[in-house]
């Protein structure tokens, strides 16, 4: 099994990877508003975890154990860390969370104002699925490609995170049970990570069993990680989150402690971790000690 050290270095390693290509993402021969430019990467070169496409170039490497499936994987990386982004510049706005900071500095409508930040979301969206593309140059098949495409639009769109979205502002102040909040969060959060893993599945050529295992892998360890969010928001210092603490409280937004207590929503965490873990060692996957690793890695963070 991967040691603690070990995964803190791959995740470390990864992480440059996948800096590097996001400052390629954009055409250089393209003609594009400068400021429009500026703001998209204000955001997305802000750092953070790339957890999403982390688990893209895990993912794709795991089915056969070929570090070759992980490189063709990048632009799937790199789309959905766009997608994210997109969606954390809009969720920051007064319209939606009304946030002034993300990441340790200030939230890009805050910089940028706020048609601007709505735009600049609109282009890492759009130019997503442009990326997307690109991977049939790496020697992703063209149906492969085209099935990561039709993907994309369904786990971050309307029947997904976007779904998710809007029922989490529909019903902020009405979400009365657990199934309702956790509901919300399968689509809101663990979408778009099942999609992270059966993307790199793709670009690794994973069969039906697999890709099938990578989705109930992404739905619990985004389940997971929302509850984690949702416990870090209580017990976390505003230093190691780069936002502030107690923000749900201060909202009255409705959360796993607030419904179960925080000794429950940690037991949940760590069963919800046990489930995914378990689902991959029954997969027929190559090696998927990195992507285990990584699921008991963020079981354990605090930040």
């Amino acid at each position: 099994m991967t040691t603690s050290v070990a995964i803190h270095t791959y995740l470390e390693q990864q992480r440059e990877i996948v800096e590097k290509a996001l400052q390629t993402v954009f055409p250089t021969e393209w003609t594009m508003p400068g400021k429009l430019l500026e703001a998209m990467d204000y955001s997305l070169l802000a750092g953070g975890k790339r957890l999403r496409p982390i688990l893209v170039l895990a993912a794709a490497q795991a089915v056969e154990g070929n570090d070759d499936a992980s490189k063709r994987a990048l632009p799937f990386a790199c789309a959905v860390e766009m997608i994210h982004t997109y969606s954390l510049i809009h969720d920051d706005l007064p319209a939606m969370d009304n946030d002034d900071y993300r990441r340790g500095r200030l939230t890009n409508h805050k910089v940028f104002g706020d048609a601007m930040a709505i735009l600049a979301g609109d282009g890492l969206l759009t130019h997503a699925f442009h990326v997307v593309t690109q991977a049939a140059k790496l020697g992703v098949p063209p149906e492969r490609v085209l099935a990561v495409v039709q993907e994309l639009a369904k786990y971050a769109g309307l029947s997904g995170m976007v779904g998710g979205q809007v029922d989490d502002m529909l019903g902020e102040q009405g979400v009365t049970s657990l199934q309702q909040l956790e509901n919300i969060h399968l689509h809101k959060t663990s979408d778009l990570i099942a999609f992270s893993l059966r993307s790199g599945g793709h670009a690794g050529l994973a069969d039906e069993k697999q890709l099938e295992a990578y989705g109930l892998f992404g739905r619990n360890v985004g389940l997971a990680f929302q509850i984690q969010d949702d416990i870090l928001d209580l017990t976390g210092t505003a230093d190691k989150l780069g936002k502030p603490v107690k923000s749900d409280e201060r909202q009255e937004k409705v959360t796993y402690p607030f419904l179960m207590g925080l000794d429950e929503s940690r037991k949940r965490v760590v069963d919800l971790t046990k489930e995914a873990n378990e689902t991959l060692l029954q997969a027929g996957l190559a090696k998927p000690d990195k992507l285990i690793a990584i699921a008991d890695y963020l079981l354990n963070r605090d930040h």
